[in-house]
Formats: C-alpha cells, structure tokens, sequence
C-alpha cells in the first residue's frame, strides 16, 4: 500500500494520536516519529523507510531504530536496532555518518539528530552545586 493511501486511512484515528482541545495539531506517541507531531512526513506507520530514536538500556547512549525497505511485509524482522554509546559528541557524529552512508531520508537527520541530542542531554548527571558555609564564630566562654 502506498505511503499516502495509509496516511488518509490512519490521518485522523489511529491509536497513537493524542488530541486536546486547544491545540491545532495533534501529538503522535508511536515509537518511530522523531517529532512526536502527526504529521505524514514524520509518520514511521506510512512509511517503509523510517527512523526511530530511543534511550539505550542503562542510560548510556541512544538507540537507533530504522526500518529495512525489502522487509516491510514482515514488520517482526523489518526492524534493525544499533546502539551508540560513545560519548555525545562521537556518538552523533557517528549517527550523521550512519544514516547518510545507508541512504536513509535525508529530511529525517537533523530531526534525528535533536532527538539524540536531547537524550543525551537527559543522561547527564545532575551538577551537585555544594554552599560553602562560612566560618562559625565560636562562642567566647
């Protein structure tokens, strides 16, 4: 099935949109949409060649999730999961690499690249900022 047939099928219902009132566009909450907007271009249901982000096992590192283009009649084994767990900065260079080498969207990179930013900035330990106490004066006796 073609990728705009599926999106004016599942474009207004699909078990992943989440609609408030106020909002004019609804959020998705599926595994592979880096924005997280329900939009068709950043939709990982329509599809066949879709890139998914996600926090590596332990909080060290990120996950990429991609799709294999052959395999998109069997969704059990269409999936392929690499781990980067090299620092931030070798990490995301590294990513950049991967995806372009493997000729994934290219509309899909720097999106991905915010959301493995952001993962990464979430793993940071929080800064313990100590307060240096001044020098009690001891009680003349």
């Amino acid at each position: 099935m073609s990728a705009d047939l599926s999106w004016m099928i599942i474009r207004n219902s699909n078990a992943f949109l989440s609609k408030k009132t106020n909002i004019k566009k609804p959020f998705s909450k599926e595994p592979m949409n880096l924005t997280n907007l329900a939009s068709k271009r950043y939709n990982g249901l329509v599809h066949d060649n879709s890139i998914g982000v996600e926090s590596a096992p332990n909080n060290k590192g990120f996950t990429v999730i991609t799709k294999k283009r052959k395999l998109a009649n069997k969704p059990g084994k269409s999936l392929v999961k690499v781990n980067f767990t090299s620092g931030p900065r070798r990490s995301l260079f590294k990513l950049r690499k991967y995806l372009l080498g493997n000729n994934y969207r290219k509309d899909l990179i720097q999106a991905s690249l915010r959301r493995a930013s952001a993962i990464l900035e979430s793993q940071k330990r929080a800064s313990l900022t100590l307060k240096k106490l001044g020098k009690s004066k001891k009680p003349d006796a």
